[in-house]
This record gives C-alpha cells, structure tokens and sequence, in this order.
C-alpha cells in the first residue's frame, strides 16, 4: 500500500472513530471516578477553544501576509490544541454528567442553536482539519488552498461557539 493510501485511510479512520469514541463515552451510563479535578475542565475547554480561535485568526493572517513559516507555526498550535481539547473534553464527559442549561427563556434556543452547530459541524470539521494538514505536509499546496477555504471558517465557527456554549452554561456547572 503508498503511503498516500495509508495516509488517507488513516484519516477516513480518525474521521469515523473520533466522533465515535466521544459518542460512546458520553453515552456511559457509569461515569468514571477520576476525582474532583475534572470539574474545572470545562475551565480549560473554554480557555482551549479560546486559544484555538487565536491562533486560527493568526494564521490567516499571517498567510495572507505571505508569512508561511508563522501560518505553520500558528495552524500548528491550533491542531495541537484541538487534541488537547479532545483528551480534555472526553476525559470530563467520561467522568462528570451533562451540565443543563439553567435558563427556561429566549436564551436556550439561542445557547441550543450554538450547541447544536458547534456539535455537528465539530464532527464534519475532523477530516477538514486532516486533509488540510496532509496536504499541506505534502506540499500539494493546491489541494491544501482548496480544502482550507472551507476548513478554515467551519473550524473556527467550531471554536467561536464553543466558547459561546462554554460562556452560556458556564453558571450552571454544580462544582
């Protein structure tokens, strides 16, 4: 098999088992006991999600400035974020219940919109993101121009609203 075979089943792979671990884990009716300390990993998503945004922001910037070496740095925080976010996310909804949002007016269609979007398009967004970064490892800068002018806004739409959803529920968490 090439390693541009290998390469693409690899990230059909992620693209189906990362949504689906989080499903499943979300959906354990036994949450793990890993202490007290989870609790403040909302705390971290939010600030994650935050520095995603950033970093994102900057990387387009700063290829629009032809500073390539600063977008690859930049788009490269952004990726390692979003695995720390990963690790984080599933490691809380592993081991703490859901949060519900506490307000019965306007404001949950408003925070369930975000919460919605930010889901779904945070699953379509995972083989963007591993496209966008093999082809841009593989110097097929074409393919990587044309996949970015949609990874880019979905992920940093997936980012934004994860703050927003973090910001809405963020006074309703019991710990």
């Amino acid at each position: 098999m090439s390693q541009q075979k290998k390469s693409m089943f690899w990230i059909k792979f992620l693209s189906i088992a990362i949504p689906l671990a989080v499903a499943i884990l979300l959906g354990l009716r036994t949450k793990l006991d890993l202490g007290e300390w989870v609790y403040n990993l909302p705390h971290v998503i939010g600030v994650i999600n935050s520095l995603t945004a950033a970093c994102l922001i900057l990387a387009f910037i700063f290829v629009k400035q032809k500073k390539i070496s600063l977008h690859k740095k930049f788009n490269s925080a952004a990726f390692i974020l979003g695995a720390i976010f990963l690790l984080c996310y599933v490691t809380y909804h592993a081991s703490a219940e859901s949060t519900a949002y506490g307000q019965d007016d306007y404001t949950k269609y408003i925070y369930y919109f975000f919460l919605l979007s930010h889901i779904l398009l945070s699953i379509g967004v995972v083989p963007m993101v591993l496209l966008a970064f093999y082809y841009a490892l593989n110097d097929m800068i074409d393919k990587h121009r044309k996949i970015v002018k949609y990874t880019f806004p979905v992920w940093l739409y997936v980012s934004v609203t994860g703050v927003i959803v973090y910001l809405m529920i963020s006074p309703y968490y019991i710990h």
